[in-house]
């Protein structure tokens, strides 16, 4: 879905920014293959793919509990979301077919449901403890409550966060899951741990973070763009 704000209806065009380090190159291929798709492959479409992938790997993640190589299919689906969730809107720019608010509206509240079906198949997975996948899904919408106001307020869509953005962290996903096909611990100062319980309290950990410096940043433009009288 597009992303992207229009100004009719008072709409305001919001600004799309993406730094991070796969950026430049993930566009041109994205770009690259929608305009080679077949006319019955839509955008909506791919949304449903995306969103259905991701539940397919919460699915997949509850059912490794049993038998770990399920794990390859969670990392089927995670590449089977990359592809639906970064072309739904590429397609529509390609065909200029964008529809600004629906495309927001139903990208992002797609995202919501489908991390929410990844973490919660994480925590019944039992690769990582429930507290721990209950709390990355918590620093995920915190983040993503932040963006989406930021993008009303601000008209800047940030996609990602300094070099990290999605792409960047379904990567990091892929490796992980293969780490857990070798084992599902790991060992710090002695002790060992869950793999996904370290890996998780550390993503929270940095979620929290980013929100809280991102949201004095953006008060403080605000209250410059808005000064008291």
């Amino acid at each position: 879905m597009s992303t992207a704000m229009a100004g009719s209806s008072g709409f305001a065009t919001a600004r799309r920014v993406n730094q991070s380090l796969t950026a430049a190159a993930e566009k041109r291929a994205l770009t690259w293959m929608a305009e080679r798709l077949p006319v019955w492959v839509t955008s909506d479409g791919l949304t449903l793919l995306g969103l259905g992938a991701q539940i397919g790997a919460g699915v997949f993640y509850a059912l490794a509990g049993v038998n770990r190589y399920w794990l390859t299919a969670v990392i089927g689906c995670i590449v089977l979301n990359w592809f639906g969730d970064s072309m739904d809107g590429t397609l529509a720019r390609v065909r200029n077919q964008q529809r600004p608010r629906y495309g927001f509206y139903v990208d992002h509240v797609v995202d919501i449901l489908g991390a929410t079906a990844l973490m919660c198949g994480l925590g019944h997975s039992g690769f990582a403890h429930w507290p721990v996948a209950i709390a990355m899904l918590v620093g995920f919408l915190l983040l993503s409550a932040e963006s989406y106001l930021a993008t009303y307020t601000l008209s800047r869509f940030q996609m990602s966060q300094g070099v990290f953005g999605p792409t960047e962290i379904r990567i990091l996903l892929i490796a992980g899951n293969l780490a857990l096909l070798r084992s599902p611990y790991a060992v710090l100062f002695g002790h060992r741990y869950l793999l996904f319980d370290v890996g998780g309290v550390i993503a929270t950990v940095s979620m929290v973070a980013m929100a809280v410096v991102i949201t004095a940043r953006h008060t403080a433009e605000l209250y410059r763009q808005e000064p008291l009288p």
